[in-house]
């Protein structure tokens, strides 16, 4: 152990491996995406992510995760497409609606049909649309990658981050 590595007994809160991978992942703030796209029979569907990462700028590929069991789970098909939606503090309402039931998460008037007839969501900092090329099942969930097609940007905002199991700003203190 080198100076700079506390002792074992001087690192707070020991849990087990998972309580710890838990605590740690609320501790790291990451960027609010909504993510929408019809399902099957034509039903809008859509969550939050905060996994969403660029993959490429050429080809423009973007990805996300989510659990396989999520309710939008069965539009995740390749060749399907999907609109990503960056979040700010103004769009924080939103983020809070597609984070709840699912059968309330597109009620109201804070969307409108889009480009193919997917939800596109009113007032966010940007969207793209992309068309699903890849989907990676890994255990329970999975990686999916966006080949990104067209979008454009919306009002400028801060960031809306997802940090410590709410929504905040850069500026926000504990």
């Amino acid at each position: 152990m080198d100076e700079t590595t506390p002792a074992p007994e001087q690192i707070p809160f020991a849990v087990d491996d998972l309580d710890a991978f838990k605590q740690a992942f609320r501790r790291h703030a990451a960027g609010v995406a909504g993510i929408t796209s019809l399902d099957p029979e034509g039903r809008p569907v859509g969550f939050t992510a905060t996994s969403l990462a660029s993959l490429s700028a050429v080809p423009p590929l973007a990805t996300f995760n989510m659990a396989q069991v999520a309710s939008a789970w069965p539009a995740m098909t390749v060749g399907n497409r999907v609109i990503i939606h960056m979040l700010g503090p103004r769009t924080r309402h939103v983020a809070e609606k597609l984070a709840a039931d699912h059968s309330v998460r597109f009620e109201g008037d804070h969307w409108h049909p889009g480009p193919h007839g997917l939800p596109l969501l009113d007032g966010v900092t940007a969207w793209m649309v992309g068309r699903i090329v890849e989907v990676h099942p890994v255990h329970h969930n999975a990686v999916i990658v966006v080949q990104i097609e067209t979008g454009a940007l919306g009002p400028e905002d801060e960031a809306l981050l997802y940090h410590e199991r709410s929504y905040r700003t850069p500026g926000d203190t504990v």
